[in-house]
């Protein structure tokens, strides 16, 4: 396994460095877990280049990413709640279930914030079984 250190040193700089985007994606999964918490970092914004290159990979780890997206869920960043909940766990039956209770919490209880950020929305969807419009760039469906 590859040193956290050595690992963070390859993390991406800035928003448009998709050079380092894609070589951490190209150590794969398990080498980049203890990295996992920066990786999800970059889905606080869609908007950023190197979120492209990181979310289909993201997408794909599931259940390892269960205490990042708990610790997501626990922010005030609705932004970032709503990119992880409709881009990673909607697409992932282990995380759906996983956060069965926190899905059923936005849906039936949300705060004024999460309101704003129509994360109780996206949790009826989700809960209902609609998951993502669209499919990731190396997405089959």
């Amino acid at each position: 396994m590859i040193a956290r250190s050595d690992l963070k040193a390859l993390l991406p700089e800035d928003k448009c460095d998709i050079d380092r985007a894609e070589a951490i994606v190209k150590l794969g999964y398990p080498d980049i877990e203890p990295v996992l918490p920066e990786l999800l970092e970059w889905m606080q914004d869609l908007n950023w280049p190197v979120a492209h290159v990181l979310l289909p990979f993201l997408a794909k780890i599931d259940s390892p990413l269960i205490p990042h997206i708990r610790y997501i869920l626990g922010t005030e960043d609705g932004e970032w709640k709503y990119s992880v909940l409709y881009h990673i766990v909607a697409r992932s039956v282990q995380l759906k279930e996983a956060f069965r209770h926190d899905l059923d919490r936005l849906a039936q209880n949300p705060t004024p914030a999460e309101q704003t950020a129509n994360l109780h929305l996206l949790a009826r969807d989700i809960l209902a079984g609609h998951g993502p419009r669209f499919p990731l760039e190396d997405d089959p469906r």
